[in-house]
């Protein structure tokens, strides 16, 4: 069995490499814009897994006719996607790339899986696609929608373009044999950019430990198991489904900060001062993993559920999603996120720069409420 795997960030995509190799697949194929990260992951699996199957292919999902290349050389069966950009303040000041990466990119290799015929499409989402209140979780919800509707029969063709190259390719959608799974979690341990490298980072140099709000929480999952649940979902998952899984109880970040400070033998406020610096652009102070109109029903593992979500037809997100395509390219970031906000009604933007996008809305629907 052929694997593709692709990532950002490196932590997951490395990790399901590990472990997917444990099931001695036919071929691995990691696929990757950043060099050094792949670099390393090569160097790791080749030690521990035959060369003959493992294959580096680096590549940007946003280049249609190289990841067109890919699926056609390679014939990847399953396709674990986890390539995004995903930090919050950064995608806040730079929308039309998130749209690119997270939204356009997606589609892209979503659309190669259906040509070619892979069997499952598994999709690394994140909790911040819940309500979201920032371009970066906007973005996710999105393709969330739009990998949902490649399930949905009852639309006739999928269509491929590249003007480029005059690529136009037509394929019945009843015929189609890939099943599409989102998986939907928090935040994992460890990973590059996140709060815990970066506690450490200024704990060490006997810096202020930096806290943007003193009530502030977010979940947490280690890596190997994150992955461990993204495999075991994509397994069983038969089409259409986003599987949530139990994250625990949220973590309150100002008291991480204090237990970090305390394990590295000082006492918080005395040896090293925490700082609240205040929340960032797009950023909540608690993340959900579902919203108030979504339920879940049980799997048979105790920390995958299903979430219930409202389905949506093929034809309307793609029309929609080549709109917003269109107004990426005009470089006008406030039509952009005017465009995401129609397609995600519920994004509504925290301590950002968009909230003025919001007025119209909020004035509807107060107005809908009383």
């Amino acid at each position: 069995m052929k694997r593709l795997v692709r990532w950002l960030p490196p932590e997951i995509g490395s990790e399901i490499a590990r472990q997917v190799l444990n099931y001695d697949p036919e071929m691995v194929i990691l696929c990757d814009q950043a060099e050094s990260p792949l670099h390393e992951i090569q160097l790791e699996v080749e030690e521990n897994f035959t060369k003959e199957q493992i294959r580096v292919f680096i590549a940007d999902i946003n280049n249609f006719n190289r990841m067109y290349y890919m699926f056609n050389h390679y014939r990847p069966e399953i396709i674990f996607h986890a390539a995004a950009y995903k930090h919050v303040p950064m995608m806040e000041m730079n929308p039309m790339e998130a749209v690119m990466t997270n939204v356009m990119g997606t589609k892209n290799i979503a659309d190669l899986a259906v040509l070619f015929d892979a069997k499952k499409f598994v999709m690394v989402s994140t909790d911040k696609a819940v309500n979201p209140t920032n371009v970066m979780g906007a973005t996710k919800r999105i393709a969330e929608v739009y990998i949902q509707s490649l399930n949905n029969y009852e639309e006739k063709v999928l269509e491929l373009v590249n003007p480029e190259q005059k690529f136009y390719k037509k394929k019945t959608l009843n015929d189609n044999k890939t099943r599409f799974v989102t998986t939907r979690f928090g935040n994992v341990l460890g990973s590059s950019g996140s709060v815990i490298p970066r506690f450490r980072n200024q704990i060490q140099q006997g810096k202020a430990v930096t806290v943007t709000h003193p009530d502030i929480t977010r979940y947490f999952m280690t890596i190997p198991e994150a992955v461990e649940l993204v495999l075991e979902a994509g397994s069983v998952g038969e089409g259409g489904e986003i599987f949530v899984f139990d994250m625990g109880e949220p973590v309150k970040i100002i008291d991480l900060a204090r237990n970090m400070i305390k394990l590295a033998g000082m006492e918080p406020d005395i040896d090293i001062p925490i700082l609240v610096t205040g929340l960032r652009p797009g950023e909540k102070l608690y993340e959900e993993l579902l919203n108030e109109d979504e339920k879940t029903c049980p799997t048979h593992h105790k920390k995958i559920k299903i979430a219930k979500v409202a389905s949506h037809p093929y034809t309307k997100i793609t029309e929609d999603i080549a709109i917003l395509g269109q107004i990426t390219q005009n470089n006008n970031e406030l039509d952009v996120v005017k465009k995401m906000k129609e397609i995600v009604p519920e994004f509504i933007s925290k301590n950002s720069r968009f909230e003025d996008l919001d007025q119209s809305y909020e004035s509807v629907k107060e107005e809908v409420t009383h």
